[in-house]
């Protein structure tokens, strides 16, 4: 059972850090994208986050994967399903990450971005050295917390029958007849999610100056 379900944990790993390297990057695009001033650019971004978090993820990610099969008439089985999950994980994940760093960018005072102007950087340079690493340290706990919840939205890749740690759990215990796995499952999940807490503290921690 522990060898199966650590099999199941690799694939669920996986889809939490492949989402991550989507994610968080597409994120700040879709935060510039709302924030552009081209009223066409920003109507269409906001309109792609409304529909991220006015939908279901479950029916986000069975979207994606029959996508290439409706538009394009791909076969499915040419379309590994996880990269269908990850796809739509990375998403969905980029709609709420960019909101969080849309928030952060306009927290930041607008007369510091007048004073990098007065000294002759550009706005290039000025966004790098001096709105970037005041906006991720404002942003972190707001990140930790999706972070945290995408370790338990790894589960929801068994609506295209992916086999991550969630569906084996499932599956060992209607085999066996027996809660065992998904009490187990459920140890794995919770200290997947205590190293990633541990992690984010460590890291908000690295960025705690000034206080």
């Amino acid at each position: 059972m522990l060898s199966d379900l650590c099999g199941g944990l690799v694939v669920s790993v996986e889809i939490f850090v492949f989402t991550l390297l989507l994610a968080l990057p597409l994120g700040f695009a879709v935060a510039f994208g709302r924030m552009s001033r081209v009223k066409v650019v920003s109507a269409l971004f906001r309109l792609f986050i409304s529909v991220v978090r006015g939908t279901p993820l479950m029916l986000q990610i069975i979207f994606v994967y029959f996508s290439p099969y409706i538009f394009f008439g791909m076969p499915l089985a040419k379309y590994p399903r996880i990269v269908a999950t990850v796809l739509a994980f990375g998403l969905n994940y980029a709609a709420y990450f960019g909101e969080i760093y849309r928030g952060g960018i306009l927290s930041i005072d607008a007369g510091q971005w007048e004073a990098a102007k007065a000294l002759g950087l550009s706005p290039l340079r000025t966004f790098m050295r001096i709105i970037l690493p005041q906006t991720v340290k404002r942003v972190i706990p707001a990140i930790g917390n999706e972070v945290i919840t995408l370790v338990k939205d790894t589960s929801l890749a068994f609506t295209i029958a992916v086999t991550e740690m969630f569906t084996i759990a499932k599956q060992l215990s209607s085999a066996n007849t027996t809660m065992t796995p998904l009490v187990a499952a459920g140890v794995f999940y919770y200290l997947f999610n205590y190293a990633v807490a541990w992690t984010m503290e460590r890291l908000e921690r690295r960025f705690s100056y000034y206080r």
